[in-house]
């Protein structure tokens, strides 16, 4: 059975995915791109860069992610994902410590021969829960911001190779930087 913060994940994309529909579409941005909407799904590593112990950057996780074009060369992106941050080792002071977010960017595209590169900049909602080694709350929330680029390498008009990295600084207690790379597929409508 899936974990209930896994299972948070689709309502929260579901519930991202209908504001981002009710924004109104810019004319402009209609008459120049050739698509409104990316939705996105990857697989990734990364971890803390200041956890002791729980340093490690090779924790495996997932990503889905919806954009929203407002002008022409901009849009709007919300990403929802989970890292673990330890399977069986010790994060901080908690054991087998998953990571989950949801951000909300805004994404600048600078156009390259062979592929789309986008910069972008936002602000999130983190958790981290484990089980606790000395007793208390396995579970902390706090805000946070993430800065990331992305590489979009087009497969075909509606489908792209992407690769992503992020840095992210989020509020919490005893780790407050974290970083992934992601990469998966890119789906344009």
């Amino acid at each position: 059975t899936l974990t209930p913060h896994i299972r948070r994940v689709p309502a929260c994309l579901a519930l991202l995915l209908a504001l981002l529909l009710t924004v109104a579409a810019s004319p402009r941005a209609e008459a120049q791109e050739l698509y409104l909407y990316t939705v996105s799904a990857l697989g990734g590593i990364g971890g803390s860069l200041d956890a002791e112990p729980g340093d490690d950057l090779n924790n495996t996780g997932f990503q889905l992610g919806v954009s929203y074009v407002t002008e022409p060369r901009t849009r709007v992106g919300v990403r929802v994902g989970e890292l673990g941050l330890g399977d069986g080792e010790v994060f901080n002071e908690l054991l087998d410590a998953d990571l989950t977010y949801a951000t909300v960017a805004g994404e600048y595209l600078f156009s390259e021969p062979y592929y789309d590169s986008w910069v972008y900049l936002g602000l999130g909602a983190y958790e981290v829960e484990g089980t606790p080694l000395f007793g208390g709350d396995g579970n902390e929330s706090a805000l946070g911001g993430v800065i990331g680029v992305t590489g979009e390498f087009h497969v075909t008009r509606k489908l792209d190779f992407l690769v992503e990295f992020s840095g992210h600084y989020v509020d919490f207690d005893q780790s407050q930087l974290f970083a992934m790379a992601h990469a998966g597929v890119a789906f344009h409508f």
